[in-house]
């Protein structure tokens, strides 16, 4: 098992099948009465959040605690870092405190490998800038083989702010890894030039969503990341709406089998419309249970199951 967990490129077939199995027994946890492991007793997790979350942060809150680590969640705001002390400076008094893992979520990308240079820990990228998320494309395949039962030979649809999308990046390097094809779908501004042979040589691009809906087994709305964009990508919402957003009569072109997925948070009516999100093929609430089980297993792994 790694030691760190900071990129979807990290995991091998191997390695991430055995996240994937892990969750599943994680999973059987929340049913139960005492929904409590005693598998990290004594170990401390600390939660360095430098941007607002609530899905992410809760997560590896109720994970950890689930697996009976000690938590500690660290918000910049209130903190030193407000009165300017750098990543670094944090990174040693964590360490000082005897820190088993750190799970970091960063405006600036590149912030959890500099951070795992500094601590004995362990380092979980919880979200740096524009660059990746691996957690949550580990939740994201693992409720796509939950709903259709594979991951080998899935059309996945990625669609929307691929730019500003660490999610999407992270997905392309973890379920082409897996044996998923994935295309990227977004009005031109959206998608960067080369991005699809940078990330992996099997990922295509398509700026037309209707397109490729027919084919798809899966589709995954994208987040308008409208605070991170200093200037104009798209005319305006209606027709962002209009051509790159998930209706129902889309939805209706789908394969029979096929699930909507989103990240959150929604925008709604923008990218995805209220009929979808509620709807039957959406999994957006099951990703959000299905994470807590996805994050316990890697801490769990990287914590305490590396010899198990």
């Amino acid at each position: 098992m790694i030691r760190h967990l900071l990129s979807g490129a990290d995991l091998d077939a191997a390695t991430a099948t055995r996240i994937l199995d892990t969750a599943a027994e994680m999973a059987t946890v929340a049913g139960r009465e005492v929904k409590k492991l005693p598998a990290l007793r004594g170990r401390t997790v600390v939660n360095l959040f430098y941007e607002d979350s609530t899905r992410t942060r809760i997560s590896f809150e109720a994970a950890a605690k689930r697996l009976s680590a000690d938590v500690i969640n660290f918000s910049a705001k209130g903190s030193s870092v407000a009165k300017g002390e750098s990543l670094k400076d944090t990174a040693l008094t964590l360490q000082a405190m005897g820190a088993d893992a750190v799970v970091v979520r960063h405006p600036a990308s590149g912030a959890a490998h500099r951070l795992a240079e500094w601590v004995d820990g362990s380092v979980v990228n919880a979200g740096d800038g524009t660059h990746e998320h691996p957690t949550q494309a580990l939740l994201d395949a693992y409720t796509m083989r939950s709903r259709l039962g594979r991951l080998a030979g899935l059309s996945v649809a990625v669609v929307g702010d691929v730019l500003h999308s660490r999610v999407a990046r992270s997905n392309v390097l973890l379920l082409s890894t897996l044996g998923a094809k994935v295309t990227l779908v977004g009005p031109p501004t959206l998608i960067p030039v080369d991005i699809a042979a940078a990330l992996a040589p099997d990922t295509t691009v398509c700026y037309d969503l209707d397109a490729v809906l027919p084919t798809s087994d899966v589709v995954m709305m994208l987040r308008v990341q409208r605070e991170r964009m200093s200037d104009s990508y798209f005319p305006s919402a209606r027709e962002y709406a209009r051509r790159y957003g998930l209706d129902g009569p889309r939805m209706r072109r789908l394969p029979e089998h096929a699930i909507v997925m989103h990240p959150g948070p929604m925008n709604r009516g923008m990218e995805i419309t209220p009929e979808v999100a509620d709807s039957p093929r959406s999994t957006i609430v099951e990703q959000v249970a299905n994470g807590v089980s996805v994050r316990m297993a890697v801490l769990y792994l990287l914590l305490g199951g590396n010899n198990a």
